[in-house]
């Protein structure tokens, strides 16, 4: 091992091994990848895990023996001495297992038995040297993939008899002496630490290693050493390597692999289109639907209004395009009454930056450990894509409380504090940008909101004076697809918002629609002008008012203020606030 670079989470692992201090490791993370073995003499293969841990990691074992629920009991080295034991086995228990090892039983509480077993008849070995019984262990590793289906996430007190035994074997391998002796090592093969018993996944006695997915240099290395190993490759591909890297940075190296595989055997080509799409699609389904992305066809110059607020968002992107992340700001919070544009002034952003944008949604689960293990996914490919914004809407709802427990089992809270670890993480400056959206902030914890994890919160209102509404007017009518030179003035008394002026030109749309005949009897403007003379707006204004307040309260710099509230102390604000929870019965 000694003319080997050995991957980060490998290196940690053999000096934790040498250090004698664990006999148990947890694998997580992207452990369905492959993994570079490098030497000096062959240069580069790459292999799955169990294979990298045969031949690289548990090389000096006598016996590796590997189980999983669906496979059985198998050994990879020293089958020998498996068939000797279970041999030895059948003598006292009455079995034929060492006639037929395909018997075995797969099921954990029978398995782990044998395995226990088996550790313990390595340890004992003995050999005769000069008439004296001399101990000689056989070293022995096991390897248990599929890890959270021998002991799955769940209650202690209702987890069944099976999978309680096999947590309780789990905890002595790591915690019994004799195997600290490097005779004995077994290592648990899971995706997400956190659909792992917690017993076994905060043992205190096991290291807990994370297989990242590879970086952009990594995924370069792994093309060109693809390119080298089959060169009729090259002639599909439509991008250098370290492009090719850099536009699928999020995937593993299965899928980079599999993606140009199928552009070769479908005569396709490997070029930006072809994987933004295969890219989006992997993603998607790595992260089992619980991240989109965003594709834009809008930027800044989309918006109307909110002039203060997309100022400082265009400072952003050109910063970012810059490079300079130490000026980004960890995270932006989006507040302000219901249909102020916040999803449409985060969609504008994502097309102005030139980052991948993803819409982070509903991760929850109702299964224990679920919701927790969706998250473990999400966090892994956002560190993966290099740079992307992350958007969260209806934050309150998604977020989770810091004191969560009650019916949801503590759900809410770890959520929480999964997510504050993350965003307060000042590695990810730059990197992971979060817009967290809501009309109500005050239910988003205060320390998510602070400073270091959301720094800039924009409080967004409806279009202040008439140019603004006029304007606004026309570009919801450029979204909707109605001329803008069908439009008529909106009056100055009809105070409405953005997605009130939506419902308006749909309204109109439709009447205009269902006119027959070849000459249509009314004008699209004229149809308009009397739907906005019988229109009513939302009758819920004292809600929509403190939701404007609450805006106001959140907001970080003056200058994304209205004039009529900039003036406002804050005491002035929380008076009228407390008024209006009255009005409304908060």
């Amino acid at each position: 091992m000694a003319n080997l670079n050995l991957p980060a989470w490998a290196a940690e692992m053999r000096s934790n091994f040498r250090a004698g201090s664990v006999s148990q490791f947890i694998l997580h993370g992207a452990v369905r990848d492959l993994v570079p073995y490098i030497t000096h003499k062959d240069g580069t293969r790459f292999l799955g895990l169990e294979s990298f841990l045969d031949e690289v990691m548990l090389g000096r074992f006598d016996l590796v023996v590997h189980y999983d629920r669906g496979k059985g009991i198998r050994a990879s080295r020293g089958h020998d001495i498996l068939l000797r034991f279970l041999k030895s086995y059948d003598v006292w228990n009455g079995t034929q297992y060492g006639k037929s090892p395909a018997a075995i039983p797969r099921q954990p509480d029978v398995a782990l038995g044998l395995l226990g077993r088996l550790v313990d008849w390595c340890l004992a070995q003995t050999q005769v040297v000069d008439n004296e019984a001399i101990r000689r262990p056989i070293s022995v590793a096991l390897v248990l993939d599929y890890a959270q289906f021998l002991a799955p996430r769940g209650d202690s007190l209702r987890v069944s008899s099976q999978h309680a035994e096999a947590v309780i074997r789990l905890q002595d391998w790591s915690s019994d002496p004799r195997l600290l002796s490097a005779h004995a090592l077994t290592v648990l093969l899971t995706e997400s630490l956190s659909d792992l018993h917690p017993t076994v996944s905060s043992n205190p006695y096991s290291a807990k290693i994370e297989l990242r997915l590879p970086s952009e240099s990594e995924l370069t290395h792994f093309v060109r050493s693809l390119l080298e190993n089959e060169p009729e490759l090259r002639s599909c591909l439509g991008l250098e390597p370290e492009l090719l890297a850099r536009r699928c940075s999020g995937l593993s190296r299965v899928n980079v692999r599999n993606a140009i595989y199928f552009a070769a055997r479908n005569d396709l080509r490997v070029d930006p289109e072809y994987l933004a799409a295969q890219r989006r699609e992997l993603i998607e389904k790595e992260c089992r639907g619980l991240l989109d992305f965003i594709e834009s066809d809008f930027t800044l110059d989309s918006v109307a209004g909110h002039t203060q607020a997309t100022g400082w968002l265009r400072e952003d992107a050109r910063l970012l395009k810059k490079g300079a992340l130490r000026s980004i700001p960890m995270g932006y919070l989006l507040c302000g009454r219901i249909g102020t544009g916040k999803t449409f002034l985060t969609t504008c952003w994502a097309g102005e930056i030139g980052i991948p944008c993803v819409v982070l949604k509903n991760f929850r689960d109702k299964w224990q450990g679920s919701t927790e293990g969706n998250l473990e996914k999400i966090f892994a490919i956002l560190k993966a894509l290099g740079q992307v914004l992350v958007f969260v809407d209806e934050a309150d709802q998604a977020t989770g409380q810091r004191d969560g427990g009650g019916s949801d089992n503590g759900v809410s809270g770890r959520v929480y504090g999964m997510l504050a670890k993350q965003m307060s993480d000042t590695r990810n400056r730059g990197r992971i940008i979060w817009v967290f959206a809501t009309s109500r902030p005050d239910l988003v914890e205060v320390d998510l909101k602070r400073p270091g994890r959301l720094d800039v919160h924009i409080p967004l209102f409806p279009p202040q004076g008439s140019e603004e509404r006029q304007a606004l007017f026309r570009a919801m009518a450029k979204k909707v697809g109605v001329d803008h030179r069908s439009l008529p003035e909106l009056p100055d008394h009809l105070d409405v918002g953005g997605n009130e002026m939506e419902a308006i030109l749909v309204r109109g749309r439709r009447l205009f629609d269902l006119q027959t005949g070849r000459t249509k009897k009314h004008s699209q403007k004229r149809i308009l002008e009397d739907v906005i003379a019988e229109f009513r707006p939302m009758a819920h204004t004292d809600r929509l008012d403190f939701m404007d307040l609450l805006a106001v309260k959140e907001c970080t710099d003056s200058r994304f203020l209205p004039e009529r509230f900039r003036e406002l102390t804050l005491d002035e604000v929380n008076q009228r606030l407390d008024t209006l929870k009255l009005t409304i019965g908060e």
